[in-house]
Formats: structure tokens, C-alpha cells, sequence
């Protein structure tokens, strides 16, 4: 599989969205690799990912991937960073990866129970008819949180022109897209969330700027994971990770080093580790 490689320091895995592509966190990976040794592919099912997607399993098929890339390089665990729809793939390798995963980070991850709404399902079903109205409509419902975080006009219509260099040399596909929003619905996000045993960091934008998920049920995974670590990104929605990916690194970086100061925080994970490991 095709596997990006670069940084230095404690390996850590970066799960794209879904659109599904990894170029699209090209400013979040350039961020993090400041800091750590950052892995990140694009999701089976695309071309350029090298690896086989097998739709009868699903999300973990894209877990195995995930795998496979610390296969790969011979890595044995790795923090386990999931944006959007990839904290799922994330929550669920954790879950059932306890160790391989020295901590979990979920960026602005569809709630448990997220369901498409039903326009959105609309496009879904027919990804093909109805993908350019959804493309067409993205700039609109984005435009409140690119002026929160991103002020300067200048910087917006860079972002902007990035973004579109990005779309050309990295096109996205309608029907992969459908796909993975409509395997969202059948995921069962809550239980995977009672397996994760690992120090845990749950990362929001600003509740009235993220019109893609519900910043209030992606920050119910704080609540969900027994010692997990919940922050808002402020002056950001959705987009976060890209529009402020310096913040959002030095972000990652505080939690990290401060789980491995503090490993046991106040006792709260240890007591969670312990009950599982004895499960």
C-alpha cells in the first residue's frame, strides 16, 4: 500500500476524512510532523491507496488498513488520529487494537447515531446526479466558518485556491463519498467507544461553526470514554485541522506530552485499563 512517511519522533497514524483522500490534510500533516513521525494514506476504495477495500467488511476493512500501514513500516503502535470520518476508523481500531494504539485523538468525528440528513441521503443514493449540486452547495455552508478562521480576505482566497489545486491534482469521487457517508449510519460508535482503554484527546470546532457534524454530539465521545480529554478548536468548525492545522497540532502535541508525564492522570484510565485487561 502507499503509505506517506515524514517527521521524526513518536509515530503517530492520520485517518482523512470522507472524501477519503489524505492531500486534502496536507497543511495538518506538514503541522504534526513538526512534532511526530506521521503516517497517512488514502482510504482503500481509492486509487492511489494501494490497497484492496473489501465492502463485505466494511469499516474494518479500512482498520485492517490502517494496520498494514504500521505493518508496513514496522511500527508496533502509534497514536491513532481519526479527522471526521476517519475517527471512526480511528475509535474502531482502538477499540480493538489496544496494543497498537498509544492514544486515540478524534477531530470533529460524526457523533454516535449521526445519521445523513435527508437531502444528504438524496445525493447519497444517487451520488452521481446529485454530487455537483452537493460540491456546489459545500462553499456556501462553509463560508461563516472560513471568515471565523481564517479573518484576513488575503488568507481565504489562498485557502481557497489550495483547496482547488488540491480538488485537481487529487479529484475526489462522488460515489466513494456516498459510500462512506451512507456506512456511517450502521456503525455502532457507542460500544466501540466502551472498548478503548488508551489515553484520549476529542477535538470539536465551535458549535455554531461546524455545519457538517453536530459539534455537541462529536464531543459526546468525551463523555463516552472513561478519561477521555475534550477541547474546542476555537474560531474554527469542521475544517479545523486544516484552516488552523498549527493550532491543531500544538494541540495533539500538549495532550501527548502531557499522558506521558502524567500516564495515569487521576487513576480514572487505570481503573478502565485494569477492567478490560481482567474482561
Amino acid at each position: 500500500m502507499n503509505v506517506v512517511d515524514c517527521g521524526e519522533g513518536t509515530p503517530l497514524v492520520l485517518l482523512p476524512g470522507v472524501q477519503g483522500r489524505w492531500e486534502y490534510m496536507r497543511p495538518t500533516v506538514d503541522a504534526l510532523a513538526r512534532h511526530f513521525r506521521v503516517l497517512t494514506f488514502s482510504l482503500g476504495g481509492e486509487r492511489s491507496s494501494g490497497w484492496s477495500y473489501d465492502r463485505s467488511k466494511g469499516l474494518d476493512s479500512l482498520v485492517e488498513q490502517a494496520e498494514a500501514a504500521l505493518d508496513d513500516r514496522g511500527i508496533s503502535a502509534a497514536i491513532i488520529c481519526g479527522v471526521s470520518f476517519g475517527g471512526l476508523i480511528a475509535l474502531r481500531f482502538a477499540a480493538h487494537h489496544r496494543a497498537r494504539t498509544l492514544a486515540l485523538v478524534l477531530a470533529s468525528t460524526p457523533g454516535p447515531g449521526w445519521h445523513l440528513k435527508r437531502r444528504h441521503d438524496v445525493y447519497a443514493r444517487w451520488p452521481w446526479v446529485f454530487g455537483p449540486a452537493f460540491f456546489l452547495e459545500t462553499p456556501w455552508r462553509l463560508r461563516r466558518e472560513l471568515r471565523a478562521a481564517l479573518p484576513d480576505a488575503a488568507a481565504r482566497r489562498q485557502f481557497r485556491l489550495a483547496q482547488l489545486g488540491t480538488l485537481l491534482a487529487a479529484p475526489v469521487s462522488p460515489a466513494r463519498i456516498a459510500e462512506r457517508a451512507r456506512l456511517i449510519g450502521g456503525i455502532d460508535a457507542a460500544t466501540d467507544c466502551r472498548h478503548v482503554a488508551v489515553p484520549t484527546l476529542v477535538l470539536t470546532g465551535e458549535r455554531d461553526l461546524d455545519h457538517v457534524v453536530n459539534a455537541d454530539e462529536a464531543a459526546a465521545y468525551g463523555r463516552l470514554i472513561g478519561g477521555a480529554r475534550t477541547e474546542v478548536l476555537p474560531h474554527t468548525g469542521h475544517l479545523g485541522c486544516v484552516t488552523q492545522p498549527l493550532v491543531f497540532a500544538s494541540r495533539v502535541r500538549a495532550f501527548w506530552t502531557s499522558e506521558v508525564e502524567h500516564p495515569e492522570g487521576d487513576g480514572t484510565r487505570l481503573g478502565l485499563r485494569e477492567r478490560h485487561d481482567a474482561a
